[in-house]
């Protein structure tokens, strides 16, 4: 049944106010009920083993035993003077001494002296002192018996002591109000709380109702379970919240690890780096780009109102290898629009040269233009046998010569046609030519040259530019994503810098191979890659 139908408040806030309140009024009920039980059992402990105490002291006096045993039962007997100044010394409701009948020989009221007394005496009698509440003539008591005894030692009656059980109750009521109030103040103390409470969990509900916040919970993990973007949500100590399906696929988490991360810092699950560094806030921006594995991320950051914040990552592998084939296209088809310029301008000259008449010329130009063409062609094929490498290193060539680099192989180049993972490769060595490239073009004399070479079932690459070269401290650092010398390119279709080397290294790594950074001979950088089994 809903709290509507019940006429209880909607918000979660006032519902909670309400049961706080019923549990705090509970509990003091309850808390009291059980202080009040103990204490009444100990003010009827207290009264009993008073009345046995005066039971005790009035049957220790040898008078009161030689009374008993020298005098008839009569209201002026000596044993009911003796028993009256004791009931008035002490306060008792009465004091009677008893011969062996169970006759009474004292009472408050002397009409019934030498009647039998109204409870059953034989336990006292026998030499055992009791302790009770029960009723008597005189009404309900508090009572203590203690046997008589004579100067020989034998029972010759016994002494009942009585406290009317009206001041025992009289304590107890009278400890009520002390205690009522105690728990008002308590009561009131906690209403107080569960009201501050209650503002507090106000705002932090913002009003809703408990059905409410059950759909949102509802809502939200569907959503966050079945949209194709990576969320990761952490609290203000950098501790992971929640990671959905996707994030935990992105990240490299077993799915079953998505719920078992949660509560652990992201820099123990994720291990340092810039993945880390961005889901952090350490690194700021927005679409950051980073590397997680052989994924490539686009992350950005949203900072929640309890210091914590919220991440998004997509995936943008597959858009930054076609961003860099499209780059690379778009060079490609520059330089050929220039050779297409060189080549009419080639062909221009053989015509100005056969209508000249110069057909020797002309045939020596020719024989040079293709030469060169053809050498270059030949001089690839005879030392990559790998077709899609030797495809790279020619439209490398032509794009390096648009941009009046010279590129090379190497004499001891030699690399046969057994590769594991060709399309790998293929990345490795583009994007260090790529480098290469940039940082020659505009030196004094510009040269990359490319060596690759099979070392057993190990591949070996090395590609050596003449440009500025990468300073000691910094070679290790230029494999992180993000680091680059270069600007962004405004209508590149690849924008994102500083993925080049880091992606290099990723794919080294994955194939349990290395890559460094070092100076070239006669200055310049040389960036060595060495790949372990990669060759069949």
């Amino acid at each position: 049944m809903s709290a509507r139908r019940l006429g209880l408040p909607r918000r979660a806030a006032s519902q909670i106010l309400l049961t706080q309140l019923a549990i705090a009024a509970g509990v003091l009920a309850l808390a009291t009920g059980l202080f009040l039980a103990p204490l009444s059992a100990q003010l009827d402990d207290q009264a009993m083993r008073r009345a046995l105490a005066i039971a005790q002291s009035a049957a220790a006096d040898p008078s009161l035993a030689a009374g008993l045993l020298g005098s008839a039962p009569s209201p002026d007997s000596p044993v009911q003077a003796s028993a009256e100044r004791i009931r008035s010394a002490t306060g008792a409701e009465y004091v009677v001494v008893m011969d062996l009948d169970g006759i009474r020989r004292s009472h408050p009221s002397p009409d019934r002296i030498g009647r039998p007394v109204s409870t059953d005496p034989r336990d006292v009698l026998a030499g055992r002192q009791v302790m009770e509440i029960d009723d008597g003539t005189l009404g309900r008591s508090a009572r203590g018996k203690v046997p008589l005894l004579a100067a020989d030692g034998e029972v010759v009656g016994a002494v009942s002591v009585g406290i009317a059980y009206d001041s025992v109750q009289g304590r107890l009521l009278g400890a009520i109000p002390g205690l009522l109030a105690y728990a008002g103040g308590a009561l009131a103390a906690g209403a107080l709380a569960a009201y501050l409470l209650s503002r507090r969990i106000h705002r932090q509900t913002r009003d809703l109702a408990f059905s409410d916040i059950a759909g949102l919970l509802a809502e939200r993990e569907a959503m966050l379970h079945s949209i194709r973007e990576g969320v990761i949500a952490l609290d203000r100590t950098g501790r992971i919240r929640l990671v959905n399906d996707e994030a935990a696929r992105l990240l490299g988490l077993a799915p079953e690890a998505a719920g078992a991360v949660a509560g652990r810092a992201l820099d123990e699950v994720l291990g340092t780096g810039r993945t880390t560094d961005v889901l952090t806030g350490r690194v700021t921006g927005r679409d950051l780009l980073t590397v997680q594995g052989p994924r490539v991320l686009v992350a950005n950051r949203m900072p929640t109102e309890d210091g914590g914040a919220v991440a998004t990552l997509r995936d943008r592998t597959e858009l930054e290898h076609l961003g860099r084939e499209l780059d690379s296209t778009k060079g490609l088809i520059d330089a050929l629009r220039a050779q297409d310029h060189e080549h009419a301008n080639r062909l221009h000259t053989l015509l100005g040269l056969l209508e000249l008449g110069l057909y020797e010329e002309a045939v020596e130009f020719v024989t040079e233009v293709v030469g060169v063409h053809r050498s270059t062609a030949e001089q690839v094929t005879e030392k990559v046998h790998d077709p899609l490498l030797a495809a790279l290193l020619m439209g490398k060539a032509t794009v390096a010569a648009e941009r009046g680099v010279p590129l090379r192989l190497a004499d001891s180049a030699l690399l046969p046609d057994r590769l594991v993972d060709p399309g790998g490769l293929v990345t490795i060595l583009g994007n260090l030519v790529d480098n290469a490239l940039d940082a020659a073009v505009g030196s004094a004399a510009p040269l990359v040259e490319v060596d690759i070479r099979a070392d057993g079932r190990t591949a070996v690459l090395r590609v050596r530019d003449s440009g500025p070269g990468v300073p000691v401290a910094r070679r290790e650092e230029i494999f992180t994503e993000g680091w680059s010398t270069k600007k962004p390119q405004a209508g590149g279709a690849h924008r994102g810098r500083g993925l080049g080397l880091a992606l290099v290294r990723r794919l080294a790594e994955r194939q349990g191979g290395t890559v460094r950074a070092g100076e070239a001979t006669g200055g310049g950088a040389e960036f060595s890659v060495v790949l372990p089994e990669a060759l069949r």
